[in-house]
């Protein structure tokens, strides 16, 4: 596993996995599933790095590599870990065409998060309607 925010833009490939760097520890079983992926796996701590410095790192392999895949893996409920999954719509909003897929790890298995549980965990006041009407 290498570390996303020191590594080089040119190395990486076609299709890249980027996940929280704890996961592997936290969740051993549920990295290993991503190991079985076959892609290059990128760890990336958002406690330690902003989120702008991990958008223009990941739009300059992109850029540079033409990547078409980016899988994302969290641990849940990290509040640091949840940024992960938000570099997509920053990237999306620059008209880069790249398949994302997002995972979060619970109880040693990967769960599949699609984008429209992302776009709402970050618009709270919405997500806060759709609570009081359950």
């Amino acid at each position: 596993m290498k570390d996303l925010m020191k590594s080089n833009i040119y190395d990486c490939s076609d299709k890249i996995i980027i996940v929280g760097s704890c996961l592997n520890v936290m969740q051993p079983k549920a990295f290993e599933e991503l190991k079985n992926m076959n892609y290059p796996i990128f760890e990336l701590c958002l406690e330690q790095t902003h989120i702008n410095m991990a958008i223009t790192k990941l739009l300059g392999m992109i850029r540079a590599k033409k990547i078409s895949k980016v899988v994302f893996a969290s641990v849940d409920k990290s509040p640091h870990c949840i940024q992960l999954h938000y570099l997509q719509d920053e990237i999306t909003k620059l008209g880069f065409e790249i398949e994302f897929i997002n995972y979060v790890a619970v109880d040693n298995k990967l769960i599949k998060i699609n984008k429209e549980t992302i776009t709402l965990s970050k618009n709270l006041s919405k997500l806060n309607d759709l609570v009081k009407k359950s």
